[in-house]
């Protein structure tokens, strides 16, 4: 047989293996107050088909922090076996996602002189170390070192200053921190379900890279996270986060609103809120009743619907004002012209938009996962935003080399880290 004759299986045999390479499977697992979710993508090229999905509800954690490791091990095995079911494969390791009063986010900058003609990696990597060299608090080190822009030489907004020609080289860089206890508890978590993290990523941060756009995250907007026991906010701008801020309420506040307010238990709670909350008196009908169980058995009673409105609206204008004092005290009130995007499980609260559009006075929108593929259907709500994105985060900081590995040594070079932050506090 000639030579031609050979080439064309070799070369069909080449380009099926090039596809298996790329061909990958990453798990985003969102651990939060009220519900474990796990979203199982597989990454095929540059595109990420959603395979699986599983949630359960968690009772093990409070306001985004782990506060039963018993419980939550439970929820999370219970979530990752349903999506491993669904997408018919074998979860082994995770990106999860963290959130909660103890992050907290801070801007740095750093100035270093150029060595060489060109600026090179090692110039990045020294400018970036000189801005985030700053001493830590007992107890907490960094999660991220997000760089926002590159100034060479007094030229500003550099997002890539590699080759370029100057004396002086500067960094803005944005830092989250977290307590190395809740990190630790959460690593923990995973491993006693069976699981290896590959990486810890911040909920906002995740989120943003399932339901904002490109040109979103490039002019400026706000992103707005509204989970069970946390509303997590970033900033974006120029394709990268600006400002971050924890707020430690979300939607079991409003639960625990109601069963006070009402003196019902917090599941019928639960029930009232998200069949008949409301932020807005507009939205109910004139004398419109809802029955309310009684509490220790006590006999159910008929309550007007305007009662669940003055719970709710209130707390929700609190919140929002809180965000928005927040921005302004560090000058980003303007930092956001595209608006405000909200998302998570509690902005589907009836009325939500029309209250925080109120209170900013800017364009508001619902913000469900994009650009995916395959089951894109099962998680196009708010409530699988933290999932979906922690998937296209690992899909993009990670590569099939690390992946090979993942089922071997697991989150060695992460586990170190974590080590590291302990003997940080003994």
């Amino acid at each position: 047989m000639s030579p031609l004759a050979a080439t064309p299986p070799v070369q069909i045999h080449n380009k099926e293996l090039k596809l298996q390479e790329k061909e990958r499977i990453i798990v985003g697992l969102d651990i939060g107050t009220t519900k474990v979710c796990a979203v199982v993508g597989e990454v095929v090229g540059r595109e990420i088909n959603i395979i699986g999905m599983g949630k359960s509800p968690s009772s093990g954690m409070r306001k985004g922090a782990v506060v039963n490791i018993e419980s939550t091990v439970e929820s999370i095995r219970h979530a990752v076996d349903e999506a491993s079911i669904m997408a018919e494969c074998e979860i082994s390791s995770v990106y999860v996602g963290i959130a909660g009063g103890h992050i907290k986010g801070f801007n740095s900058h750093g100035i270093t002189a150029i060595k060489g003609e060109e600026i090179t990696p090692g110039d990045e990597a020294r400018v970036i170390e000189a801005a985030s060299a700053i001493a830590a608090k007992p107890g907490r080190k960094t999660i991220h070192i997000i760089p926002q822009e590159f100034i060479v030489d007094e030229q500003e907004a550099i997002q890539n200053p590699r080759g370029m020609t100057g004396v002086r080289l500067e960094a803005k860089i944005h830092i989250v921190t977290g307590a190395v206890s809740s990190v630790g508890n959460i690593v923990k978590c995973c491993n006693k379900a069976g699981l290896v993290v590959s990486d810890i990523v911040l909920e906002s941060m995740a989120s943003g890279e399932a339901v904002l756009s490109p040109e979103e995250k490039e002019l400026g907007c706000t992103l707005v996270d509204m989970g069970g026991g946390t509303t997590n906010l970033a900033i974006f701008k120029g394709n990268n986060i600006k400002y971050t801020f924890e707020l430690p309420l979300g939607g079991q506040t409003l639960t625990n609103d109601i069963s006070i307010g009402l003196r019902t238990p917090s599941n019928e709670a639960e029930h009232i809120k998200i069949n008949h909350g409301t932020c807005l008196r507009e939205k109910i009908k004139k004398g419109e009743n809802i029955n309310v169980s009684g509490m220790g058995g006590r006999e159910p009673k008929k309550l007007s619907r305007d009662i669940v409105v003055d719970i709710i609206e209130p707390r929700m204008d609190e919140m929002a004002t809180i965000l928005k004092n927040a921005i302004h005290s560090n000058g980003l009130e303007n930092a956001f012209p595209s608006g405000i995007v909200l998302t998570g499980g509690t902005a589907l609260l009836n009325g939500i938009e029309e209250i925080i559009e109120s209170v900013f006075n800017v364009p508001v929108r619902m913000g469900t996962p994009s650009n995916i593929g395959g089951l894109k259907e099962v998680v196009n709500s708010p409530v699988f935003a933290t999932g979906v994105g922690l998937v296209i985060y690992g899909s993009k900081n990670s590569s099939n080399k690390d992946m090979g590995k993942l089922k071997k040594t697991g989150i060695s070079n992460f586990m170190a880290r974590i080590i590291q932050w302990f003997k940080g506090i003994v």
